[in-house]
């Protein structure tokens, strides 16, 4: 065998040696407290969205006008 067959092996076997340790030692510590129903965050939940100052005469689509008028028809 030449010695591009042989460090390609060589290569391939590193790579396979690589991905497992990297697969192993960056494994989700908190799935070994199968019990615990913590996610680790701590800290307080806050699931309202922050209120934007929009400069003057900008709304949200949201706080447009609900009410259409309706338009009368166009004469021709």
């Amino acid at each position: 065998m030449s010695s591009l067959v042989v460090d390609l092996i060589l290569v391939g076997l590193a790579y396979v040696v690589l991905i497992y340790f990297i697969a192993t030692l960056t494994r989700n510590k908190l799935s070994r407290n199968k019990g615990s129903n913590d996610d680790g965050d701590g800290g307080v939940e806050d699931f309202t969205p922050p209120k934007i100052d929009l400069p003057p005469g900008v709304i949200w689509p949201s706080d447009a006008p609900r009410k259409k008028t309706p338009r009368k028809p166009v004469e021709v």
